[in-house]
């Protein structure tokens, strides 16, 4: 019988943490149903991972890999690649090599440039600088602190998220929200780091959800469900947990979209509890469960045990390489400024009339409208002036696994397309590694359904369709 193998990766790896929870009073305001604009207070603290990779391989052995996962919803162009430059000329470390993403919370404020005039505005800048200076530091700290690490990788089940395109029939249109008429394929990939004396250093937990629990009625920064996952798996390991958001524009919590932070540290505990499960589930690092014949008892038995892997299969999970790629994506035809402009001046003032007459639910709604307008008008100025964007994406091979990251937010059928069409390898996609103003990449047959992805995303029908055969493309030349 053929040894279960599992997906390894074995390379120099050191990480560093940062606390990056903004100051009290920023301007927060995030859904266009909300009615506050500054923060009142925290439920988690935000932070920040610097995670370095670099080859085990002496004559690969070049310049570092640094990927940095924030607690944030993503910064628009300026502000994402301001950050990596900050952090690129303080390192040493080129641009190229230098990963930023976003666990996507929508309550750990909204910092795109359109609000800086609004109440907390002020604070958004000067916070923007702390961050790159801690996150400097915390580059400083892990760069040298890179030693041999084997990364054993374990998949399992959580359904706490679930498809959020559902059709309301009353409303006659979709809402975005759990659909109960879906089910989806979303395993939780946990990765576990140890140590050269097999001693367990870091933990990654890659889930597809939008962390989206916390909605117009919250008022505090919070990391969303993700704090209560990291808190739950750091409590029972003792070894620091990174989360790794998937592709998830079509996916959200099933309890979610409300103000209460119980339920938000409910669903980070019910990812928690599937993640510590597969940690639980996996066996040595850098062994195989081989079959080891029959014994008889009072039943012929077959006998399986954990047994080192192989020298060639050791060798095999040494292997790093991959780089920086970029693919033209299509562009929806751009809207009309003025118009835009427009239509922002007449909602405010019908929510101000609204809020006149003491109608609360009018006012919300004609809120709602000016605040989809006003990011819009965000939008158009990370627009090329070309008809096309070019989306930069990454693809490494780390052993027998596959790590990609893409920019906007993909549907997950680029995840499970990518994992049909290549089974024997563990495919980990990340979104949002470019501005936020990208906004959705949906399947061609999504669009002019009236879904709400469609309206805020920057990109026309066949953008998802040429990212995933771009990145099938170098997946392919990363492992013949």
């Amino acid at each position: 019988m053929k040894p279960m193998i599992p997906h390894t990766s074995r390379i120099r790896f050191s990480t560093a943490r940062v606390d990056i929870t903004p100051p009290v009073g920023i301007y927060h305001r995030m859904w266009g149903a909300a009615r506050h604009d500054q923060a009142t207070g925290i439920h988690r603290p935000l932070l920040g991972d610097v995670l370095v990779f670099q080859s085990m391989k002496s004559e690969e052995a070049s310049s570092p890999m640094i990927r940095i996962q924030l607690d944030h919803v993503g910064f628009v162009a300026e502000q994402h690649e301001h950050l990596k430059a900050t952090i690129s000329d303080a390192s040493g470390i080129s641009k190229n090599q230098i990963i930023l993403t976003y666990s996507h919370t929508h309550a750990g404020g909204w910092y795109v440039p359109n609000r800086f005039e609004l109440p907390g505005g002020d604070l958004i800048l000067p916070y923007l600088d702390e961050l790159g200076k801690k996150l400097t530091e915390a580059c400083q700290e892990a760069i040298p602190r890179l030693q041999d690490m084997t990364i054993t990788y374990g998949v399992g089940w959580c359904d706490m998220a679930a498809n959020r395109d559902c059709w309301d029939s009353e409303f006659n249109g979709y809402v975005t929200g759990y659909n109960p008429d879906s089910s989806i394929d979303n395993p939780v990939i946990v990765g576990r780091v140890t140590d050269k004396n097999q001693a367990l250093n870091h933990i990654f937990v890659h889930y597809a959800c939008h962390p989206t629990t916390l909605a117009w009625e919250n008022t505090l920064l919070s990391p969303d469900f993700v704090g209560a996952m990291r808190e739950k798996v750091e409590l029972e390991t003792g070894a620091t947990c990174t989360y790794l958001q998937g592709p998830c524009g079509d996916i959200g919590p099933r309890d979610g979209q409300q103000g209460r932070t119980a339920v938000a540290d409910r669903n980070g505990k019910q990812l928690a509890f599937s993640a510590l499960s597969t940690l639980t589930s996996m066996g040595p690092p850098g062994h195989d469960f081989q079959y080891q014949g029959p014994v008889i008892s009072g039943a012929t038995l077959g006998a399986w045990a954990y047994k080192p892997g192989t020298k060639e299969r050791l060798a095999e999970n040494e292997m790093y390489t991959g780089g920086v790629h970029a693919v033209e994506l299509p562009l929806k035809p751009k809207p009309d400024r003025e118009a835009l402009e427009q239509e922002l001046a007449d909602w405010e003032a019908r929510q101000k009339e609204a809020d006149d007459q003491e109608d609360t639910i009018a006012a919300r709604d004609y809120g709602a409208r000016a605040e989809r307008a006003r990011r819009w008008l965000g939008r158009l100025n990370d627009l090329p002036s070309e008809n096309s964007y070019l989306m930069h994406f990454t693809v490494y091979r780390m052993g027998n696994v596959i790590w990609v990251t893409c920019g906007g937010e993909p549907y997950n059928l680029l995840q499970t397309e990518l994992s049909r069409r290549f089974p024997q390898w563990l495919i980990i996609v990340s979104p949002l590694d470019c501005g936020i103003q990208v906004a959705y990449l949906l399947p061609e047959d999504c669009y002019g359904k009236g879904l709400y992805q469609e309206e805020p995303s920057l990109l026309a029908p066949g953008c998802l369709e040429r990212l995933l055969e771009a990145i099938a493309a170098q997946i392919e030349e990363v492992v013949k």
